[in-house]
């Protein structure tokens, strides 16, 4: 018997308000069944009787079955077709696996301690699973891709996880699948170090709630980015800092990067959330994208702009977000924030303080629309604009009467009304019943 869960994911672009829903159907305690069958592996032949390969347990393995590793294990492990499977290391153990972890077709599978290396390709590729989770798993070192969701899979990550230092970027999430990544023990979840963005969305979604870091990914071959996080087709992309903050810091490209009508919202519950020092820009986003900044963003130390809008995109900050000490004296185009080509940034509160150049940068038929913003030591002033670009505000009207404000208004007329609800916590209960599940199936007696 099964549970389906619905995870509603809220993502607040620049003009409309999107939900994005996930059926995440999951095992939930008191409801699922007793595991018909338990295979124990150990991949070292010291245990009498053992499995001496997952693969080998697999083979026989059916649906309500539960595999127990010990490692280390080398082998391509192929898991395909299953139906709520329990798989992994004994409790609070871990389960070397040296070779690809390969998922497809299945659905409520749920793997634990294992940590995964490839010479060869990607470490974990999903392709057309449902409900799949992966606790307490890493996989790093990788060849290829860390974790590579594919073609409509669904997948929940329970820290500590990592995704670090492989040659093709950390987790990539393309043809409609969808990541989610969950924090609640206080552990952190990891992308860091990689050849290739820290995180890669394309025609999918992923959500993070906190206590996870995008740093120091560089670029790689090929088109492999640099930056902590590049979104792209239309990628929908939250992350809430509710367990704790989320830090993205020192990638070579950049920060954060949004292409062909990507979406990203950032926002929190107590908690902060950092983009700093990620070499030429912290935010930048184009071709028809959109980013929303609700309170708690510090955006700071980058040699461009703190956030970089251009090519009709749109982007709204709301609440105590600081954009503070971006940009370089050599840059004529250095600003805190700078819009370009058809593109507007709506700020509600905030500051934008200690920038090289005006807070706000206004380009090429560009607009701010702006009130309650704390503005102080930039060395460029409140806004500068060229003459096709213009401003609202709730500064004082008039070309030139409120210092540091080269900028015109189009009317006397006021700020557009916006409003717009921060995103929900989603119930994470069954899925914290289900890792309860496993503790009790796991725990040597």
């Amino acid at each position: 018997m099964k549970r389906a869960m619905q995870v509603a994911i809220s993502l607040i672009p620049g003009r409309a308000y999107l939900r994005f829903a996930v059926a995440l159907a999951i095992l939930a305690v008191g409801v699922a069944p007793a595991f018909a069958d338990q295979f124990i592996v150990d991949c070292t032949g010291a245990t009498p009787g053992a499995y001496t390969s997952i693969n080998a347990a697999l083979s026989v393995a059916g649906p309500d079955s539960m595999i127990l590793v010990t490692g280390p294990c080398t082998e391509k492990v192929y898991l395909s077709g299953k139906t709520n499977l329990f798989l992994g290391a004994w409790w609070g153990q871990a389960a070397n696996v040296y070779g690809t972890v390969n998922i497809s077709n299945s659905q409520g599978v749920y793997l634990y301690g294992l940590n995964v290396s490839n010479s060869f390709a990607d470490g974990i590729f999903v392709f057309s699973s449902r409900s799949l989770v992966l606790d307490s798993c890493t996989s790093n070192s990788n060849s290829g891709i860390g974790l590579n969701a594919a073609t409509g899979s669904q997948i929940a990550i329970f820290a500590p996880s990592a995704f670090n230092n492989n040659a093709h970027g950390g987790i990539n999430v393309s043809g409609n699948s969808y990541v989610e990544m969950g924090a609640w023990n206080g552990s952190a979840n990891e992308l860091n170090g990689n050849a290739g963005p820290g995180l890669y969305v394309a025609q999918g979604a992923f959500a993070t709630y906190g206590h996870t870091s995008f740093s120091n990914n560089t670029a790689g071959q090929g088109s492999n980015s640099g930056f902590g996080v590049d979104l792209r087709g239309g990628a929908k992309v939250q992350f809430g800092a509710v367990f704790s903050g989320n830090v993205i810091q020192g990638n070579q490209s950049g920060g954060i990067s949004l292409q062909e009508t990507a979406e990203i919202s950032l926002w929190h519950i107590g908690a902060q959330s950092f983009i700093q020092g990620n070499g030429p820009v912290g935010v930048t986003a184009g071709f028809g994208s959109q980013v929303t900044l609700f309170d708690g963003v510090d955006v700071s130390g980058h040699a461009g702009p703190g956030l970089d809008l251009y090519a009709g995109s749109q982007a709204y900050l709301s609440g105590a977000n600081s954009i503070h000490n971006n940009g370089a004296a050599s840059d004529s185009r250095s600003a805190g924030i700078r819009v370009d080509g058809n593109s507007e940034v709506f700020l509600r509160g905030g500051s934008i303080t200690q920038n090289v150049g005006p807070a706000i940068l206004g380009l090429v038929n560009s607009s701010a629309d702006f009130k309650g913003v704390s503005f102080g030591s930039n060395t460029g002033g409140v806004i500068t604009c060229d003459s096709s670009a213009f401003m609202v505000s709730d500064l004082s009207l008039g070309f030139g009467i409120t210092p540091g404000v080269n900028c015109r208004t189009p009317h006397q007329l006021g700020n557009r009304n916006i409003w717009k609800p921060q995103p929900s916590v989603p119930d994470w209960s069954a899925l914290k019943a289900l890792q309860k599940k496993y503790k009790e199936l796991a725990t040597r007696r």
